[in-house]
C-alpha cells in the first residue's frame, strides 16, 4: 500500500442512521450531511510525525496507533489542521478539562457515533459490510496482535478496517447521567471476539485512558462553497 494512501479521505454521502444501545434497550436517529472520513485508522507513522510520539505497544509505522487516549486523538486533530492551514476543529481550556467543538471550522476531527456508524455500515442493514474473516482483525483471525491498516477488504464506500484491528474514538459522550464524561468507542479490536466486531456494538472508556486495543480515525465536516 502506498503511504501517501494513508492520507486518503473519504467523500461519505448524507443519509440517516438508527443506533441503539443494547445496555439500556434504547435506539434514535441521526439525519447527516455529507462528510469525510479518513480511509484508515491514524497509522503510528502519522501520529508520530506530528507529535513526536509513538505510544504504541505492537511497533509498526503502518500499524494504527493504539494506547492513545481520546484527549491525544483531539489534539492531533487540531495539530493536523494546523499544519494544513486550517481551522482547528476544537478549543481546549488550558487545563484540559473543557473542550468545545466549532462546527463552522472546516479542519480535522472525531466522527461522531452516529457519523462512524454509518460510514461503517456503507448503505448496508447487516451488522457487517462483509464476512468478518475478510474484512476484519479480530480474535479469531489476528493471533492476538495488531495488523498493519488496509489489510482487509474495504467496506463498498472505500474504508478500511471500520471493524476489528483498534476500537475508535468517537466525539460523542456515552451516558453522562451514568458515566460521566466516558466518551463512545466503535468497531472492535484484535482482542475481540466476533460479536463485538459489528457495526451498531457501543463501548465506553474515560477520555484519558490509554489502551493498546484503541484508537481512532479522523473526519472533516464538508462545507458547501457560495
Amino acid at each position: 500500500m502506498d503511504v501517501n494512501a494513508e492520507n486518503e479521505m473519504i467523500a461519505v454521502p448524507p443519509g440517516r442512521v438508527t443506533l441503539s444501545d443494547r445496555r439500556t434497550q434504547r435506539s434514535w436517529s441521526a439525519d447527516l450531511a455529507p462528510y469525510r472520513l479518513a480511509a484508515f485508522p491514524t497509522t503510528q507513522a502519522q501520529f508520530a510525525q506530528l507529535t513526536g510520539r509513538r505510544p504504541s505497544s505492537g511497533h509498526g509505522d503502518r500499524r494504527p496507533v493504539e494506547g492513545v487516549s481520546w484527549w491525544d486523538a483531539v489534539r492531533f486533530c487540531n495539530a493536523w489542521s494546523r499544519r494544513e492551514g486550517l481551522t482547528p476543529v476544537y478549543s481546549l481550556d488550558a487545563d484540559a478539562e473543557g473542550i468545545e467543538w466549532d462546527t463552522s471550522a472546516d479542519g480535522y476531527r472525531l466522527p461522531t457515533e452516529a457519523e462512524w456508524e454509518h460510514a461503517c455500515r456503507a448503505g448496508t442493514a447487516d451488522a457487517r459490510y462483509g464476512r468478518l474473516d475478510d474484512i476484519a482483525w479480530y480474535r479469531g483471525n489476528s493471533c492476538e496482535r495488531i495488523h498493519d491498516v488496509g489489510g482487509k477488504q474495504p467496506n463498498a464506500w472505500g474504508l478500511y478496517d471500520m471493524l476489528g484491528n483498534v476500537w475508535e474514538w468517537c466525539w460523542d459522550i456515552y451516558d453522562a447521567e451514568v458515566y460521566g464524561t466516558y466518551r463512545v468507542l466503535r468497531g472492535g479490536g484484535w482482542f475481540d471476539e466476533h460479536w463485538s466486531c459489528r457495526a451498531s456494538v457501543r463501548r465506553r472508556s474515560h477520555p484519558t485512558f490509554q489502551v493498546d486495543d484503541v484508537g481512532f480515525r479522523v473526519a472533516r465536516s464538508v462545507f458547501s462553497e457560495l
